[in-house]
């Protein structure tokens, strides 16, 4: 067997912190796209977000959206160019927070774009605050003592927002383990091929670490995400169209 990287990244350092799972989900977007024969025709919209260093890292062209925008932002690319392959590389935050409509009416309409949710439960880059995805407890920059049920509300998990809507896909997986790499990377080659298919509006939320501002090492944070995250949030495919154009 012969292990090397797709030939759409780059040879460059990252910006993101050691033990992020951002990096693993970018190989993960490649390596799909190279099986399919799309790599030439990605489009990727980023987010004012950690998800923005993907600029640097892969040789796709891109379009760097306002924060809580990328997936509108992707539909309007998407309805421009119909023959290009559009990925919305997004945060819990920018996605479910300030991008929260954006994120529901690109799914009413069934937009045909993948939106690809990197789910840290926090706000990475912008300091570490509560996201809408922190868990019961999480204490972040914002959430010093815990986040609480009653003052701040229920963690917002999309898969019982989306679950019975009609789209062409929805799943969510992790980068915590190999395995669920491998199954991750799946999903996601799913997704693109469900756009080829023209079978619409795609989610695929990724599970990822966030060491720097969950305050723990990388290895630990691969145990909280585990132990504490992945039962909150289990992973799965929760909608198949099973092929049906729109």
């Amino acid at each position: 067997m012969t292990l090397r990287k797709p030939c759409t990244i780059k040879d460059v350092h990252t910006g993101w912190c050691q033990g992020c799972g951002h990096g693993i989900v970018v190989r993960c977007i490649a390596e799909a796209a190279e099986q399919l024969g799309v790599s030439d025709r990605i489009v990727a919209v980023m987010d004012v977000a950690c998800g923005a260093f993907i600029e640097s890292t892969v040789t796709y062209n891109y379009l760097g959206a306002a924060h809580g925008r990328p997936i509108i932002a992707a539909a309007g690319v998407k309805r421009v160019l119909k023959d290009d392959v559009v990925i919305a590389h997004a945060g819990d935050g920018s996605a479910y927070a300030i991008g929260i409509e954006s994120t529901i009416h690109a799914a009413l309409r069934n937009e045909n774009i993948l939106a690809l949710v990197v789910n840290n439960c926090v706000f990475g880059m912008t300091g570490g605050q509560m996201s809408p995805t922190s868990i019961i407890g999480q204490r972040t920059t914002s959430s010093p003592s815990g986040r609480s049920a009653v003052r701040d509300g229920s963690p917002f998990d999309v898969v019982k927002t989306l679950r019975h809507f009609d789209i062409a896909y929805l799943s969510r997986g992790s980068v915590d383990s190999p395995q669920e790499v491998e199954r991750t990377q799946s999903m996601i080659k799913k997704a693109l091929q469900k756009q080829l298919d023209k079978e619409g509006f795609c989610l695929v939320e990724v599970l990822s670490p966030c060491p720097t501002n969950w305050g723990t090492t990388p290895l630990n944070s691969l145990k909280k995400l585990r132990e504490e995250i992945k039962p909150l949030f289990p992973v799965g495919e929760y909608i198949d169209k099973g092929g049906q154009p729109v």
